[in-house]
């Protein structure tokens, strides 16, 4: 039995005590949450990614970027497009993040929330962990065929200080995330859809689109494709690596 169908008997269990007045367990949200994380990507895997960057005039501009992951904490991407970008590597480990840039000499640290492509996408969306890792479920809610869930971050160091989750009860993959500051001002909203089938029992979304209440008229898409598990050395997350990830493609 796979975690996913363990989930939802122990679901419909807590449902059938609920309406026989017997008291059910609280749902626990801190597994929920992550079984949206293993629905959503392998442990390990490789994928590519078309960023596009839309301004109120509808001009855009787009990036192409090869990424590997592995764990829950190990991130690369490769910008493979535009030309002005290309050989560009970003690394992030934990809560430390790199940018390389050919021939100017060592990796700079970056921060989550600074973007490295402009737009509303940040260095923490484009080089996005595990929900799990950083954040914990403060609630769980129902609403019809979706889980509401209320998240905290572990620490400072992460971009946004709360989410609110929009999780879709049939497949435990999210649809909506709200981003909060520590004060409860609203800085983005994340969009998933388009689920497609990307082989090997992927099934997630495809498409990841962004807007800010700061930044009216702004959007930002993440188009994904290619993601497949792919074992990966731990040499491949390193700093000295940065100059070669191309040779992974």
């Amino acid at each position: 039995m796979d975690n996913k169908t363990c989930f939802r008997l122990i679901t419909i269990l807590a449902l059938l005590l609920l309406c026989t007045g017997v008291p059910a367990v609280a749902m626990d949200g801190n597994a929920l949450l992550r079984q949206v994380d293993a629905n959503m990507q392998p442990a390990s895997y490789e994928m590519y990614r078309k960023l596009i960057n839309i301004e109120p005039d509808d001009t855009k501009k787009e990036f192409l970027l090869y990424t590997v992951k592995k764990g829950r904490d190990k991130m690369v991407a490769l910008f493979l497009s535009p030309a002005s970008e290309e050989g560009r590597s970003t690394l992030r480990l934990g809560d430390n993040m790199w940018l390389y840039i050919p021939n100017v000499g060592k990796p700079i640290r970056i921060t989550s929330l600074q973007s490295v492509v402009g737009g509303i996408f940040n260095n923490s969306d484009i080089l996005r962990l595990d929900f799990s890792l950083e954040y914990a479920v403060n609630q769980v809610q129902e609403n019809g065929e979706a889980y509401l869930l209320e998240l905290k971050a572990k620490s400072t160091a992460v971009a946004y200080d709360q989410l609110k989750m929009t999780v879709d009860k049939n497949n435990l993959l999210p649809t909506v995330i709200e981003c909060y500051t520590a004060s409860g001002m609203l800085i983005k909203t994340l969009h998933y859809s388009k689920i497609k089938d990307f082989g090997d029992g992927l099934v997630r979304p495809s498409v990841l689109e962004t807007d800010s209440p700061l930044h009216k008229g702004y959007r930002s898409v993440l188009l994904f494709a290619k993601v497949q598990q792919r074992d990966l050395a731990d040499e491949v997350f390193t700093l000295n690596f940065l100059p070669k990830v191309d040779a992974l493609r």
